[in-house]
């Protein structure tokens, strides 16, 4: 049983990929030596967006149902499309997730999705998936923002093509520096967030545990 987690903030070992690790160590611990998992650092793969060429639509053609491009992203696509599960965890960067990640989404997706009124999809098996997300907004004002709402459509997009609602994780509040005295960031008080951040964020990596061992038993 193959999870995988990608992290597609460019930081390693930030608040992102320390909630993804979470995740990985909760499905292990559920599923002892039947699980296997693998954290995905997606800012090391050389990639473009969907090109739009249609190849993957083209009726008859080779390529029909899958993406044509061949770059470092073609054999992960192939990896995530054989998967148990897979945890997709980004930072939310005016308001949406990171450009990497919506390209990824593109290039996963797309070849998957098929126009027609009944909305099959052409996916080799159905994937369990879930959505981390990171902010430095407070959960009160994520949801004065609508971020929730924003974020579903692409949850809606993964249930249509791999059979499954994702789980979501919001994490709030987060930091973005160990030192705020080192940046000009008024807005922000590095001795609050480090409060916070005490209090909360051990509970934010419980969740990410909770949610990996959910979807080995789901």
């Amino acid at each position: 049983m193959d999870i995988y987690a990608v992290n597609a903030s460019p930081r390693k070992k930030w608040n992102t990929a320390t909630l993804l690790q979470h995740a990985l160590d909760g499905a292990k611990a559920a599923g002892g030596d039947a699980v296997r998992t693998e954290l995905l650092h997606l800012y090391e793969y050389s990639f473009t967006s969907c090109k739009s060429c249609f190849h993957c639509k083209r009726l008859g053609g080779k390529h029909y149902g899958k993406c044509v491009l061949r770059d470092d992203l073609a054999p992960l696509l192939e990896k995530l499309s054989q998967a148990h599960a897979v945890v997709f965890g980004s930072p939310i960067y005016f308001g949406e997730v990171t450009g990497m990640l919506r390209c990824l989404e593109e290039r996963l997706l797309f070849p998957y999705l098929v126009y027609a009124q009944d909305s099959p999809s052409l996916a080799p098996k159905t994937v369990r998936t879930a959505f981390v997300y990171t902010m430095n907004v407070p959960a009160e004002r994520m949801h004065e923002v609508g971020y929730p709402a924003r974020l579903n459509m692409m949850e809606g997009y993964m249930t249509r093509i791999f059979g499954h609602t994702p789980q979501v994780l919001y994490a709030n509040n987060t930091v973005q520096f160990s030192d705020y005295s080192k940046y000009k960031c008024e807005m922000f008080s590095g001795e609050a967030k480090a409060r916070y951040r005490e209090e909360h964020f051990p509970q934010d990596c419980r969740k990410a545990e909770e949610l990996g061992a959910a979807l080995v038993a789901g």
